[in-house]
Parts: C-alpha cells; sequence; structure tokens
C-alpha cells in the first residue's frame, strides 16, 4: 500500500549544539515497484502535489508489472545533449571521417540551440521550418540551409532507430529547391580550355606549396577520373596499377564519399604521362602521399585547390589574351569567357569543376547515361544527368547537325513528270 510521510531528520541548535529532533521538508513517498520491493523517495513539500507525483508512481509500476511500461520514457526525459553526444558516437563508429562528423554535429547543435529544444520530445517541424528561414534571412543559401535539414533529419531517424523515441516527427520535411538560389554553379572546361589549364600549371610556379606539374598532374587525373580533392590527396604510388588490363587507380573506403573502395580505369594516355611524372618522382615511397593537400588524410594538409585553378586559369587566360593578332581581336578576347575562373553566369571552374569536366566529356563521348552514373560513382541518375552533366549550345548545334535534313520538295523529270527531290 502506498503512503506519505514525512522523513525524521536530526539537526543542531547552532547556539547550543544540541540534537534537535524534526520531520523533514519534503513529504516522502513508500510503495512497491513492479518486483515487490519497496521503495521510498522524496517528492515536494506540498502535500497534494506529493500525493500525484505518488500517484503517477504507482500507476507506472502497475503498468510495469502488466507489461505496458513505455519503454522511451527514459530517454524522454534525458537533456537532448546528451542524446547527441551519443549520435555523434554512433558517427564515429561507423568509419566516418573526424571532419564530416564534426560537420554532421555541429549542425545538429545549432539546430537544437536555435529551436530551443531542451528535450527529444521538444522536436517539431515548425521550429525547425521557422530557425531554417530565419537562418537564410541572415544570408544561409538555400543549399546550406537543406544541409542543415539534412542533418537534423539524420538525428531525428537515428533516435526512432536506436529505440530513443516512437516516431520520427521531422519525417514529412522536404528540401527547398537550390536552382532559386544558386550561390556556387560549376561549369566544366572545353578541351580547349584544359589543355591551356595544363599548359600553363606546367611552367607555373608554386602555389599552396604545390609545385606546377605536380598541379597539372592532378587536374588530368581529376578530369580523367573523377575523383574528388581528398581522393585525389590520398593517393600513393600503391593506388596504381598501371600494368594491369586494364590499368586502374584505387581510392581506399576510408577516403571515398561513399566510403567504400573505389577504383577507376585508366586512359592510355593518362597512364603515358603518369608514367613519366612519376619517373621524376625519385627516391618516393610506395606510401609516401603523392599530392598531400587534403588534411583529413593522415600526413596531408589541407590545400586551397580553387586558388590553384584560379591562378593558372589566370596565366592561361592572360597568355591567349597576349596571343591576339589585332587590337579588336584582343578586346573580344577579353569579353570572351573562354578560360575564365567565373563566367559571365557565376558558374566557377574550381577544382571540382574538373569532376563536371569529366562527367560532361562522358556524354560528349556518347557514353550512356547508366555507364557514366556509374563512372562517376552516383547512386542518383539525376545526379549525373542534372548537375554533373552540362549541354552548351556547341553540344546542340552538333546534336541538331546529325539529324537528317527535311525533304527538300519537288522538281520536274525531263519527260515532265513530278519526282521528289
Amino acid at each position: 500500500m502506498a503512503s506519505l510521510y514525512k522523513k525524521p531528520v536530526i539537526s543542531r541548535d547552532p547556539d547550543t549544539g544540541e540534537k534537535i529532533k524534526g520531520k523533514s521538508k519534503k513529504w516522502w513517498g513508500r510503495f512497491k515497484d513492479a518486483l515487490g520491493r519497496e521503495k521510498r523517495v522524496p517528492l515536494a513539500t506540498d502535500k497534494r502535489a506529493a500525493q500525484a507525483m505518488l500517484n503517477e508512481l504507482v500507476k507506472k509500476t502497475e503498468r510495469e508489472a502488466a507489461g505496458l511500461a513505455d519503454p522511451f520514457e527514459e530517454h524522454a526525459k534525458r537533456p537532448i545533449r546528451e542524446h547527441i553526444d551519443a549520435y555523434q558516437m554512433h558517427l564515429q563508429h561507423k568509419g566516418n571521417s573526424a571532419q564530416y562528423v564534426y560537420e554532421v554535429v555541429e549542425k545538429v547543435r545549432r539546430m537544437a540551440k536555435g529551436c530551443k529544444w531542451k528535450l527529444i520530445t521538444d522536436l517539431v517541424p515548425g521550429d525547425v521550418q521557422r530557425c531554417l528561414a530565419e537562418l537564410r534571412a541572415g544570408g544561409l543559401s538555400v543549399q546550406t540551409s537543406n544541409h542543415y535539414l539534412r542533418a537534423v533529419k539524420q538525428f531525428s531517424r537515428w533516435l526512432v532507430r536506436d529505440r530513443r523515441a516512437p516516431n520520427d516527427p521531422l519525417m514529412h520535411l522536404s528540401k527547398m529547391n537550390v536552382q532559386v538560389d544558386r550561390r556556387h554553379d560549376r561549369r566544366p572546361l572545353s578541351p580547349a580550355e584544359f589543355a591551356r589549364l595544363v599548359a600553363a600549371a606546367e611552367v607555373g610556379k608554386r602555389v599552396e606549396s604545390i609545385p606546377g606539374p605536380d598541379r597539372a598532374m592532378m587536374y588530368v587525373l581529376s578530369a580523367w577520373t573523377g575523383f574528388r580533392k581528398g581522393e585525389i590527396g590520398s593517393l600513393t604510388c600503391r593506388s596504381f596499377d598501371l600494368d594491369g588490363n586494364p590499368p586502374m587507380a584505387t581510392v581506399e573506403a576510408a577516403y571515398s564519399k561513399r566510403k567504400r573502395q573505389d577504383s577507376q580505369v585508366l586512359h592510355s594516355d593518362v597512364v603515358a604521362l603518369l608514367r613519366k611524372w612519376l619517373a621524376g618522382k625519385n627516391g618516393i615511397g610506395d606510401k609516401e602521399l603523392l599530392f598531400p593537400i587534403c588534411g583529413r588524410v593522415p600526413g596531408g594538409t589541407e590545400r586551397k585547390t580553387a586558388k590553384m585553378m584560379r591562378r593558372d586559369l589566370q596565366a592561361a587566360r592572360e597568355k591567349w589574351i597576349e596571343e591576339a593578332d589585332t587590337e579588336e581581336e584582343k578586346a573580344q578576347r577579353e569579353r570572351s569567357d573562354f578560360l575564365a575562373y567565373c563566367d559571365s553566369a557565376g558558374r566557377y571552374a574550381d577544382f571540382h569543376a574538373n569532376r563536371h569536366t569529366f562527367v560532361t566529356s562522358l556524354e560528349r563521348a556518347g557514353v550512356t547515361p547508366r555507364k557514366a552514373q556509374t563512372l562517376a560513382r552516383h547512386s542518383d541518375i539525376r545526379l549525373t544527368m542534372g548537375v554533373y552533366t552540362h549541354v552548351g549550345r556547341a553540344d546542340l548545334t552538333a546534336a541538331i547537325e546529325t539529324l537528317p535534313g527535311p525533304p527538300k520538295g519537288k522538281k520536274k523529270s525531263g519527260d515532265g513528270r513530278t519526282e521528289a527531290a
């Protein structure tokens, strides 16, 4: 039988030092748990409040005894910061890079702070939408806003999978259309632009401590394999099998964006360039990084590859403009987007744009969309065709010219009969 009582307490008189018997200020509750064990817990100073709390404890005990206990109750009482810390450990144990874990968890923390969440039961879709709208009003792009939404939705889904919450309240929230707010679109380089870029890099000075010939080799590898910055930065001599049939380049799972070992077939001309470049790297170890440009790779240093591209494109463009035969031609070239790091449409030719060049080149070569998706290592064909494949006016013109011409009308033969032309 549950009951309320005040716990006897003994204090000392501050003047005389004598012991004084009294009662606790709080009411205590006595009850038996689901296993029949007696429990005594402090409740409240107000008797009616204490009785209500005791009744709730008894009710909970009865539900546990009947097998109707709420498995999420304890998690619901814990501060949300404890759940976020546990989520961080979950991401780390999955083998994600430290940078990825930091970026995702920081976005979740910022959302929790902006939405003023204290418990996981506070997760409300309206709070997320309001907080993201405030961030966009403060200058955040739609694409970055989508990254925040993805991070907090991943956290919400994990709460359900880890049996910390009964449902996912953020399930129905969807990303915004990034096309209405593009901040850093990229463009592929044409074959003529890329050739001049490589030529300028080969004779260029060091940029971000990377020699010109090394930058040129990086650009070629990126544009003929589709490897990203971190993947290029992880390559060693052991990453290449130049004598294989076919020759291959392999990125270990720890550095691949897909978190799996990725191998890419190498073009024969790329193999020849690699052999020549590696021949000049006397004494380099099999495990030594060839391009130490990524801080996430052990032994690497974070380098600004966009700065490299900008410098080399600028040098190539200046030389191209100087080669103009007349002042009029020079003025035309200066107005042109040829070799521009950022063109008139606001599209950038940074290091990641080489991956756009790779996928677009596959389309220009007539590679089927399914093969292009596989070579680009995309899980969604829409990403391959909608983001990385660029179709310009020259491509459209060439496509139209492949069509057969229309009928040319009718003409009269020598005997006066009408024939199709």
